[in-house]
């Protein structure tokens, strides 16, 4: 089963991610972890793209399922041949989104940080998936078993 979680940075999908982990076993990529995989970048996506199709194409969620994790909203275009993944929209509170941001960054957070939270909020607002969560809302591990309970109603497992 390929699961995306997408949304601007630190809106929770990592931390919901881990907690799927928990439930599923599933394997996590976040953003171009694939250039392990190869030097050359296309032919690393080449291998990846087949981890996401194989993902896709198996219905046990216990089994071999990936967790991608994306923050960049041009990522969506590599995932147009993705046809039967389900996706999750991560959203949370833009000041809620800024204090986890500022907490990586030692409490301070840089006016140019803040604006491209900003712009990752509007750029990820309309965006079409399966779910949409709110972490501002519900735990990363309510969350995760929300995705869990989809995951078993969507392939009819």
């Amino acid at each position: 089963m390929l699961f995306i979680f997408m949304g601007p940075s630190c809106s929770g999908k990592s931390s919901a991610a881990e907690e799927l982990k928990k439930l599923t076993d599933a394997q996590i990529y976040s953003g171009k972890d694939y250039l392990r995989m190869d030097k050359n970048e296309n032919n690393a996506w080449k291998l990846f793209e087949e981890i996401l199709k194989e993902g896709c194409n198996n219905k046990d969620i216990h089994s071999k399922s990936i967790i991608y994790v994306i923050s960049e909203k041009k990522d969506l275009v590599k995932l147009k041949f993705i046809n039967d993944a389900i996706t999750i929209n991560f959203t949370a509170d833009a000041e809620i989104i800024k204090s986890r941001f500022a907490k990586r960054m030692n409490g301070v957070l840089p006016k140019p940080v803040e604006s491209m939270i900003d712009k990752q909020l509007l750029e990820w607002k309309d965006i079409t998936a399966k779910l949409h969560v709110d972490t501002s809302k519900d735990s990363p591990s309510d969350i995760a078993k929300k995705i869990y309970h989809l995951g078993l109603m969507d392939n009819n497992v």
